[in-house]
């Protein structure tokens, strides 16, 4: 029963995506990044004492999942590792030819003794968008998720499979 994969539905709309709630803010996955890059030099909180406080490794690994895009001859594939994730918090969408998937965790741990009481609460999200290459049929495009593992299959159009060729290399 393990290895049966979870089927996601895909959802398509053609109106243009909306600006997030927060707002946009374009650099700040550079501030994280650098930020991150101090941290590795420089771990003391007192050695920046203007730095926003920094967040677990936990959850900024969230922030950006590793993801594998492969053209195979019938399909492009992209495939996206994100343990323990539950499949009900993730979304695919694809909007003006743009595929995004959308994630939350949220892990609570509650752990009570007699000598102490541990409560740990993890949580983050992530949103990953990728232009789709022409040829690609949208509507039929598949999505499931087994073992941690989103894999997304996004089938080319008759059209986008006869086009392609090899071409021959001629020697000088």
């Amino acid at each position: 029963m393990a290895d049966m994969a979870t089927k996601l539905s895909v959802k398509s709309e053609d109106k243009p995506a909306k600006a997030s709630a927060s707002g946009w803010l374009p650099f700040e996955n550079l501030r994280q990044e650098i930020d991150r890059l101090f941290d590795d030099f420089t771990p003391a909180f007192w050695q920046r004492p203007f730095a926003r406080p920094s967040r677990d490794r936990s959850s900024a690994a969230i922030t950006a999942p590793a993801v594998d895009l492969m053209e195979q001859e019938k399909a492009y594939e992209i495939t996206a590792e994100l343990p323990g994730i539950d499949p009900n918090g993730l979304e695919v969408r694809v909007s003006n030819d743009v595929l995004t998937i959308k994630g939350e965790k949220q892990e609570a741990k509650e752990d009570k003794q007699k000598e102490y009481y541990l409560s740990e609460r993890r949580y983050g999200s992530f949103q990953r968008s990728f232009q789709l290459p022409q040829g690609v049929d949208t509507a039929k495009i598949e999505a499931s998720f087994n073992n941690g593992v989103l894999t997304i299959n996004l089938p080319k159009s008759a059209e986008a499979q006869k086009s392609a060729g090899k071409i021959d290399i001629k020697a000088g």
